[in-house]
């Protein structure tokens, strides 16, 4: 059976790290982004430093989702059989929702929800047939709650949180299982794309690798569900007991960046 690992976002970054991380165990890999310079640079530096694992690569934008097919085309022109599926590409924006770029925003949606809705129904169908597969869906501790300034963000990654929490309740009894990683901040590109600069440095981050290493745990113990960090589980288990309008009143005064 020709068998791949299919990782979105898989040029840079996590995906990245996560790709090294798959191919150590000697899965094949199937990367996917939209920056075919970074795809080409994985996939050479991948290929050299574990020659006994296959890579391909496929650039294409998952924020359009009439691209969404490109990749299931792709997988099976190749015969490919995806027997683990992660979903890690997605972006944020902060900025007050009166003034954001409505057609920015819709991407992210695009990107962050529809492609992983997309892939994981379109790849574990083959991973029930064959009795085999994993997914991993990359969310975040945002999607626990509501984030003014940032609010399509936050949506997605609950939406994500979601969504997993319930196709891994219609996989019990299987033998597939579907994994969500719930990191918080950690230093990657995402600041610079999400214009987040001035709450991320109020935080301590993590690197990417180090969220790499525990996610890629946590998904070779089949957990449903994986909060990155013991300040990360703290925080989420201290909202449980206060009032969802002051968590959300106190991740306004994170976002919001006081005029100066």
């Amino acid at each position: 059976m020709n068998k791949f690992t299919l990782i979105t976002g898989g040029a840079s970054g996590l995906g990245k790290d996560l790709a090294e991380l798959f191919a150590k165990d000697n899965n094949n890999l199937f990367l996917v982004s939209s920056n075919t310079l970074h795809l080409n640079e994985a996939k050479k530096e991948l290929e050299e430093k574990f020659p006994k694992i296959k890579v391909e690569i496929l650039t294409v934008d998952l924020s359009k989702p009439e691209n969404f097919k490109l990749v299931s085309e792709f997988t099976t022109e190749k015969g490919m059989f995806i027997n683990n599926l992660v979903n890690c590409s997605g972006f944020g924006d902060r900025t007050d929702f009166k003034d954001m770029d409505i057609d920015r925003q819709i991407k992210m949606t695009e990107l962050n929800c529809n492609a992983p809705l997309y892939l994981t129904h379109f790849y574990l169908k083959d991973m029930l047939k064959n009795n085999e597969g994993q997914i991993m869906n990359i969310a975040s501790i945002a999607g626990f709650m509501a984030a003014p300034f940032m609010s399509t963000y936050h949506a997605t990654k609950a939406y994500l949180l979601l969504l997993g929490e319930a196709i891994s309740r219609e996989l019990k009894g299987t033998n597939i299982h579907l994994t969500t990683i719930c990191p918080g901040p950690f230093d990657s590109n995402f600041v610079n794309v999400a214009k987040s600069h001035y709450e991320f440095e109020k935080i301590k981050t993590i690197t990417s690798k180090q969220v790499a290493v525990l996610s890629y745990k946590a998904f070779k113990k089949k957990k449903t569900i994986s909060v990155i960090g013991f300040k990360n589980k703290l925080l989420l288990f201290a909202i449980r007991f206060v009032p969802r309008k002051l968590v959300t009143n106190i991740a306004a005064s994170i976002m919001k960046e006081k005029d100066k």
